[in-house]
């Protein structure tokens, strides 16, 4: 018998039951009827331990990154709508809520990136095939389309106070292009963080992957419109309202069709723990935000309780999503299971010669 340094990592082996007279006992009830199994069920486990995928290192800000992002995004949008229908204090609103927002939203990004050059480092190169790459773009324009139409509202806020000098003619000029700008990238900078997620190797978020955008862009139309109803009044909240049924729709319906389309075993952490706890509690929020909008979203004190339910429920769903994922990579069973389905899968259908895991 040989022995190397490894067996030192290697669990102590149960004790061997002995035999009487040289034969196994049987096991079972004790009349004869039954035996019980000799192979155990299965345990899914790792080598001594550890994950088959490894955590991704992100903590709270990256959730509030991912929750601010659709501030942003559906608050350009709603800025939009105030600039085309006449709403102007709708349409300030919004555009102060959406430079605050990605400024944030940058912020918390930047630290838990560590340092700020990390992010100006994306800028140097577009990578198509790179959802961070094209984030980072996607987010420097939106920023730069937001922050020149929010500039001149501030400094109308001001009375025209701000040292502009001659530039001030030039920013009202070009603040309502700015406008439309920022809100032609409202929507890809509040879906990209879903594609981000999902273009991993992690079990949840990749069994998601088709239907997380869809979700995403919900939720962001969920915060967007209950923070414009906080801030706003009702006579210039009709837009705000209507996304804010347009949300709570795409959201509910979304997250209903993306559990049902995942493998179950993966969709388990959205179901159960911290995380199921959260994207439950977001989906009542939301169905009761969007009830109170229709039954009385014209009374300001209804309003705002509707708003402040629909902004909770989204940042719940963000929040919730992120822990979900991170859960599913703590458990290989997350990970080992849908893969031996698909595998199984793969050989019913015939393919047993594409690769070494399918081979026969």
């Amino acid at each position: 018998m040989t022995v190397s340094d490894f067996d030192n990592y290697r669990p102590p082996e149960p004790p061997r039951r002995s035999r009487r007279g040289g034969k196994r006992r049987r096991v079972g009830t004790g009349d004869g009827s039954g035996e019980m199994p000799m192979v155990p069920e299965p345990e899914f486990a790792s080598y001594y331990g550890r994950p088959v995928v490894k955590p991704p290192p992100w903590g709270d800000p990256i959730g509030a990154y991912l929750f601010l992002g659709g501030v942003a995004g559906g608050s350009a949008l709603l800025g939009l709508g105030g600039q085309l229908t006449g709403r102007p204090v709708l349409c300030r609103n919004s555009r102060l809520a959406a430079l605050t927002s990605v400024g944030i939203g940058a912020a918390a990004l930047v630290a838990d990136l560590g340092r700020p050059e990390r992010f100006l480092n994306m800028l140097r190169t577009i990578k198509p095939t790179s959802p961070m790459s094209l984030g980072s773009w996607i987010l420097a324009a939106f920023s730069a389309g937001v922050g020149i139409s929010a500039a001149s509202e501030i400094d109308r806020l001001t009375g025209s106070r701000l040292p502009l000098g001659p530039l001030r003619r030039m920013l009202r000029a070009v603040e309502g292009p700015a406008g439309v700008e920022a809100a032609l990238f409202a929507t890809p900078l509040s879906a990209y963080t879903a594609v981000l997620l999902s273009d991993t190797a992690n079990p949840t978020w990749n069994a998601a992957r088709e239907d997380l955008p869809f979700v995403f862009v919900g939720s962001a139309s969920l915060a967007a419109a209950g923070l414009a109803m906080i801030t706003t009044s009702v006579q210039e909240a009709g837009p705000a309202r209507a996304l804010a049924v347009l949300g709570v729709a795409v959201d509910v319906i979304a997250m209903r069709v993306m559990e049902n389309r995942m493998d179950p075993v993966a969709a388990e952490p959205l179901r159960e723990g911290a995380p199921g706890r959260m994207l439950t509690w977001s989906q009542r929020l939301a169905v009761a935000g969007g009830i109170g909008v229709l039954a009385g979203g014209r009374h300001r004190p209804v309003a705002a309780a509707c708003g402040l339910a629909l902004l909770t429920a989204s940042a719940l769903t963000r929040f919730g999503i992120l822990r979900a994922g991170i859960r599913s990579t703590e458990d290989p069973r997350y990970t080992i299971e849908p893969q031996k389905k698909r595998l199984a899968a793969r050989r019913q259908a015939g393919i047993v010669d594409d690769s070494i895991t399918t081979a026969g």
